[in-house]
């Protein structure tokens, strides 16, 4: 069996195990181009995984084989870790690849879904972001106004870089519920969207 064929058949797992009918839903100029964004963001912050699993390899062959330890290599991981999990977040929103529960909607038309899913962005996720965003803007703007460190000896300094990705992240996940919340209501307001299943 040929690498070709195994991605096909990779492939063609992936589109029955994942529900596609959201991929059915209208796009519009303004979603078209923040998705754009999110997609170019998420590809190209995508190398952080391979930089984190080096070091980590480094930081346990150092560790074992010649007992040496660097804190600020240690909370390197766990940094560049945040910063993949976290900017990933609205990469994973707009390609549908976070863990939804539809066991109520599963069975429903995509119009039915289509208003679910407003509702749930404008009522839990947008309203979720904006909490976190208000909260997040006075903790890292204290954090770069008192140039924070590592409390650890040797630990990384600037910790306000990556408090800044919590920022960064939310926004960018205001941005993918928003394309989303566009992209349904275009959805319920086409008047053939009676007919989708």
């Amino acid at each position: 069996m040929s690498d070709r064929d195994n991605s096909l058949d990779l492939a063609e797992i992936e589109a029955k195990l994942s529900d596609t009918t959201w991929s059915a839903l209208p796009q519009t100029t303004l979603s078209k181009r923040i998705e754009t964004l999110i997609e170019v963001i998420g590809r190209n912050i995508s190398f952080v995984w391979i930089v984190l699993m080096v070091l980590i390899v480094a930081n346990a062959l150092m560790r074992y084989f010649f007992s040496i330890n660097f804190i600020a290599l240690e909370e390197l991981q766990w940094h560049l870790y945040a910063v993949g999990f976290m900017i990933g977040l609205s990469y994973c929103l707009i390609h549908d690849g976070h863990v939804r529960v539809d066991a109520v909607v599963e069975h429903r038309s995509l119009r039915t879904r289509a208003w679910i899913e407003l509702i749930g962005l404008s009522v839990l996720l947008l309203p979720f972001c904006v909490i976190v965003l208000e909260y997040a803007l006075p903790f890292v703007t204290r954090a770069y106004q008192l140039n924070e460190v590592s409390a650890s000896p040797g630990g990384l300094p600037m910790r306000w870089m990556i408090k800044s990705t919590i920022i960064v992240a939310f926004v960018l996940l205001s941005l993918a519920a928003f394309s989303r919340w566009l992209r349904c209501l275009a959805l319920v307001r086409q008047p053939s969207a009676n007919n989708v299943v």
